[in-house]
């Protein structure tokens, strides 16, 4: 979704012969539940889009890309679409019933839409293990040229991709399900190594693409997976639709480098989108799309998305660490980011910062950290330092705050911080602080005036000097 698609006219013609009649009825919004969990795997994140009508995705969850591209990154998304992404209801909002709806609103070549992406950016199998992301979709209910530029995805990136903008596909880029002018047709496409050209025969990708089973893409719901088997050697990346496999790609058909490029990082975000217009749906059509003739206001339904990994030890990312034993923990020992008891919107990734371990990163603006029971004791802590990095791009900046004892408290000291040469970047950073005696809930806060990330955290300490 990310690329520049050129792709081959010879694919014309095939989902010419391949197209099935369009049904002249609309599927019913179906609300089915997120599957339980096979036998031999775990559950590391899903969201069932329950809530109120007209209510945003959960911010826990998601974050809403705005405007027609990240800052500082590509224009138009880097694809040529061409419509503006909002956070407004009437664009992206939970219908009440158990479902997700992104709708395109527009005519001409003025449209509106929405895309979000999941909070985590930690998605990968363990040693060993597969891991399996999944969606149960309906694509836009519209087809021929009522359909010309839309271009609905459920697709996901490598998460170097976060506050730099610029390196891909060598970063890796999972297309699980993507359709454009409403053909009755899944694309399951793989973008790696360099473009253009390369390993990946960049920008088209390595994809394959089929017909939904039975009823067609638009008509009715269908479920679309991603499947990336580190259990067997070489690894292999899968694609299917209703459980049916129709495309893979195995390590061995990439150099090493490649390969490693894509999946030595932390991991994987997930991203729902439904984009008007821009290179793929223009080289299907042959010409400029959306037209006069593309109708407005047809949502793609998501019923669920859910990450699985197989084997029945739960991943490490997956659950908060449990509360510290001994009723807390020291406000003057070092408290690593990694051991809260609850946040918001942030991600824990391996850290390459002296001694190892974990740090926590993709945090933006309205993310925090809790961390219960840190006892300050009877000498007041009047300073605060934070182990914090930066690959935020020029322009992205924010504070990280401390408040006490309630999210919404007053700040007790807080520092700046931009750019500190990459995510993995380390630096302490001082603040004096309100003094503070007892035993009391800290709240790390972040805030900043841009949406992008801007700091990942390590650790941090108080102390009285």
């Amino acid at each position: 979704m990310q690329s520049v698609r050129l792709r081959k006219r010879s694919l014309l013609a095939w989902l010419t012969a391949v197209l099935l009649p369009v049904s002249l009825l609309n599927a019913m919004t179906a609300n089915a539940a997120v599957p339980g969990t096979p036998s031999g795997w775990s559950l590391v994140w899903s969201d069932d889009f329950n809530g109120s009508a007209g209510s945003l995705p959960s911010s826990t969850n998601w974050q809403i890309d705005t405007g027609h591209a990240y800052p500082g990154g590509p224009g138009n998304w880097g694809t040529g679409e061409i419509q503006n992404y909002t956070a407004n209801p009437s664009n992206v909002s939970l219908d009440g019933a158990g479902n997700l709806r992104i709708t395109p609103i527009g005519s001409g070549q003025n449209w509106t839409s929405a895309r979000i992406e999941t909070r985590r950016s930690d998605f990968k199998p363990a040693a060993g293990r597969i891991l399996r992301i999944e969606g149960r979709i309906q694509m836009p209910n519209v087809t021929g040229n009522a359909a010309l530029g839309y271009w609905p995805a459920f697709w996901a990136l490598g998460a170097p991709y976060r506050g730099n903008y610029w390196n891909w596909p060598g970063i890796g880029e999972f297309d699980i399900m993507e359709n454009v002018n409403g053909l009755n047709s899944v694309w399951g496409v793989l973008h790696c190594g360099v473009s253009a050209g390369g390993p990946c025969n960049e920008t088209t990708g390595l994809g394959n693409s089929r017909a939904c089973p039975g009823s067609s893409c638009q008509s009715a719901f269908h479920t679309y997976r991603f499947e990336w088997d580190r259990s067997v050697s070489p690894n292999q990346l899968r694609w299917y639709v209703d459980g049916q496999q129709y495309h893979s790609v195995s390590q061995g058909q990439l150099d090493a480098t490649t390969w490693n490029n894509m999946t030595s990082h932390a991991g994987y975000f997930i991203l729902l989108n439904v984009a008007m217009g821009g290179a793929f749906p223009n080289a299907l059509a042959g010409f400029g799309t959306p037209t006069a003739a593309t109708v407005s206001g047809r949502p793609m339904v998501v019923d669920y998305v859910a990450v699985w990994q197989s084997g029945t030890t739960t991943p490490p990312t997956s659950p908060s660490p449990s509360p510290p034993p001994g009723g807390g923990v020291d406000a003057r020992s070092t408290i690593q980011a990694e051991a809260y008891q609850a946040q918001q919107g942030t991600i824990r990734e391996t850290t390459t910062d002296s001694g190892g371990g974990q740090n926590v990163g993709a945090i933006a603006n309205g993310d925090w950290l809790r961390f219960d029971g840190v006892r300050f004791g009877s000498t007041a802590a009047t300073q605060f330092r934070a182990r914090v990095a930066s690959g935020a791009a020029g322009g992205v900046s924010g504070l990280v705050q401390v408040r006490l004892d309630s999210l919404t408290g007053p700040v007790i000291g807080d520092f700046a911080l931009a750019n500190t040469g990459g995510w993995q970047s380390w630096r302490t950073v001082p603040a004096n602080i309100t003094p503070v005696t007892g035993t009391h809930t800290v709240y790390l806060t972040f805030t900043s005036g841009q949406p992008a990330d801007f700091v990942n955290v390590n650790w941090f300490t108080f102390s009285t000097t």
